[in-house]
């Protein structure tokens, strides 16, 4: 899987591993990592939250670069993780869905 970003934030490629596809993979990263892990990518990416957001809008919807969909679910990570690091302040969710559960294949 390609972990480039699109140039204009690059200096975000060292979270480049939190770019995970699906919902179960960022669920599971989230719930496996520490507190400081999920601080630190919270503490890098928020800041460029409104910028990612601007670039990300100015897309169609049918842009299959690369780039810029590493980009997009690297801000799904971060809404996957902020809950944790806003709400709950530890890696799982209180009386949350068990992640184990998810299936990326429908029944």
């Amino acid at each position: 899987m390609s972990t480039t970003l699109p140039e204009q934030f690059a200096d975000l490629a060292p979270l480049a591993d939190w770019s995970l596809p699906t919902m179960a993979e960022r669920s599971a990263r989230r719930s496996a990592s520490s507190m400081e892990d999920l601080q630190g990518f919270y503490d890098a990416m928020l800041p460029r939250l409104e910028e990612i957001l601007a670039y990300l809008s100015g897309l169609p919807t049918s842009d299959q670069n690369p780039e810029n969909q590493n980009l997009l679910d690297l801000t799904k990570s971060l809404a996957e993780v902020s809950p944790a690091v806003e709400l709950f302040f530890e890696p799982t969710v209180s009386y949350g869905y068990d992640v184990h559960r998810f299936s990326a294949d429908p029944e």
